[in-house]
């Protein structure tokens, strides 16, 4: 039985008129016989379903169909003789199409000559085929109801499949939008912000392109022509990183007049430009490049990620204004207590500077050093209970005197303590900690070592720092080489060593902060 003639395609001269015809269910004839493939394309040369007609592809072999069925991933059906190259060739064959090559979806219609060299009950039983048919009995009639059944389940299949894929797909992409989204709501800057946006749209649509993010004001994008609308550029990425606002490319200027006047994204050619408007005043506006066809399915997610986009921004716009409100109200309290105290006019500002500097150094996070600057300017709230005759005193205090001012770290934490808000927690604890000293000998709980919190060990040292290095009601200014002499000598005994040795070797930052915020 076996056959060395070589696998064809049959595809015929199309007639004109079949020339723009919906593309052929594809039908793979598996017999060593060529006349079974002659008899079985004339019994079927007018078959349709569906508005298409059929394309046969013949092979003689198991060998030549594995090879075939390897380049055509899209095959409605094949029939396979049982008995080619060996008894059991056709079986063989079977197994291997849905063991190996793991194709669930082609109907398999087994044919066979000899039925008692594969008898049908067993062969149903013991393999995953949908049909079994004796040559002999396979007339015109029946070969077109096999054909017809066998394609209908074959095209259900597909649909199914791809019903399900694009489900998956939608809900990876949904997973992929609530990835992206969620790490949006973790920047505190405006900055940090847009950066992340290019890094999340590029990981959204599995892309490494040209992004550029830039912003307008709605207002603007209502009452002013489009060529005079002003756009600020917040990040960009690749060839577009060191654009500014003045030598925006000509052709993305047009597609944001464009996505403005329409309100709505712009896709063309190879890159498209974002719209998400906010309902703070903004319209925020995102240019990739180099994003090829981008699909449905992705400008959906776009779509969604654009709403998110607009939460986001808004959430870190009304953060920022809380937290603003809040440090100016912070700052100001903090000059408040330092004016009572006739002590350098701008001493809550440099210490918050000094402190951030000194927080960065010494690893904190940026949002954690930002946490130190805004609580700093706190650490003497405390003596707002000081009475005037103790805190203006000029010259030494007595001991009874001194009793009572030592007593402010405890009232600032008193007063602040309280409170569920994290920056005034921060600061309760910088007030009652910041006269700790390193060795132990500090007040009021003689604190050792690390068991004294970082924030209040940082600004225990910017504290002194600025102390000596202006004029107070009780002595001068220190000259720079004297404060820096005096502040070494209390390495391990007032100060932590370590940050002393960081503002140290960074002595020119903290002294261009001094020099900024001088005394008015």
């Amino acid at each position: 039985m076996g056959s060395n003639r070589k696998g064809s395609l049959f595809t015929g001269k199309a007639k004109p008129s079949e020339a723009n015809s919906l593309p052929p269910w594809k039908i793979l004839i598996i017999d060593d016989e060529r006349d079974v493939h002659t008899v079985t394309k004339l019994a079927l040369s007018r078959f349709k379903l569906d508005g298409h007609g059929l394309e046969f592809i013949n092979a003689y072999s198991a060998e030549q169909a594995k090879t075939l069925l390897l380049e055509n991933d899209d095959i409605a059906m094949a029939f396979v003789d049982v008995v080619m190259e060996t008894d059991h060739a056709g079986l063989e064959l079977v197994r291997w199409i849905r063991e190996e090559l793991q194709n669930q979806a082609i109907r398999l219609v087994l044919r066979t000559g000899q039925p008692g060299q594969a008898p049908e009950e067993d062969v149903i039983v013991n393999y995953d085929i949908n049909d079994y048919k004796a040559k002999s009995e396979l007339d015109a009639r029946r070969l077109l109801t096999c054909v017809y059944t066998s394609i209908r389940a074959y095209r259900d299949i597909i649909e199914i499949e791809k019903a399900r894929k694009a489900q998956i797909q939608h809900r990876e992409g949904l997973e992929r939008v609530l990835s992206a989204s969620s790490g949006l709501f973790e920047f505190r800057t405006l900055h940090k912000f847009a950066e992340g946006l290019l890094s999340q749209v590029a990981s959204l649509l599995n892309i490494d392109t040209q992004t550029l993010f830039l912003r307008c004001s709605s207002f603007d994008a209502v009452v002013l022509a489009p060529n005079e609308i002003s756009f600020d550029v917040l990040a960009g990425t690749g060839r577009y990183s060191g654009v500014n606002s003045d030598v925006i490319p000509d052709d993305i200027n047009e597609m944001m007049k464009e996505a403005i006047a329409s309100e709505k994204c712009i896709y063309r050619d190879d890159c498209m430009l974002g719209y998400f408007p906010t309902q703070r005043g903004w319209v925020n506006l995102l240019y990739l490049d180099g994003v090829g066809n981008i699909s449905e399915l992705n400008r959906k997610l776009i779509d969604i990620l654009a709403v998110n986009v607009g939460i986001a921004f808004e959430n870190l716009m009304l953060n920022k204004e809380v937290e603003s409100t809040q440090s100016e109200l912070i700052m100001r309290l903090g000059d408040v207590v330092e004016s009572r105290s006739k002590e350098a006019a701008n001493h809550v500002k440099r210490m918050s500077e000094y402190c951030f500097e000194l927080g960065l150094l010494a690893g904190m996070t940026e949002a954690e050093a930002q946490f130190l600057r805004r609580a700093a300017p706190m650490h003497d709230i405390g003596k707002i209970a000081i009475p005037d005759d103790i805190l203006l005193k000029q010259g030494k205090l007595d001991e009874e005197e001194w009793e009572i001012m030592k007593q402010h770290p405890e009232i600032g934490h008193q007063i602040l303590g309280d409170s569920e808000r994290p920056i005034l927690k921060v600061a309760a604890q910088i007030s009652l900690e910041h006269h700790e000293k390193y060795d132990g000998s500090g007040y009021p709980n003689k604190l050792k070592g690390d068991d004294i919190s970082l924030y209040a060990r940082i600004v225990a040292i910017a504290d002194v720092f600025d102390a000596l290095t202006h004029a107070r009601c009780y002595k001068e200014a220190w000259p720079m080489n004297e404060v820096i002499d005096e502040m070494k000598k209390g390495a391990g005994t007032h100060f932590d060593p370590f940050l002393l040795a960081l503002f140290m070797e960074n002595i020119n930052t903290f002294v261009a902060i001094k020099d900024q915020w001088r005394d008015i």
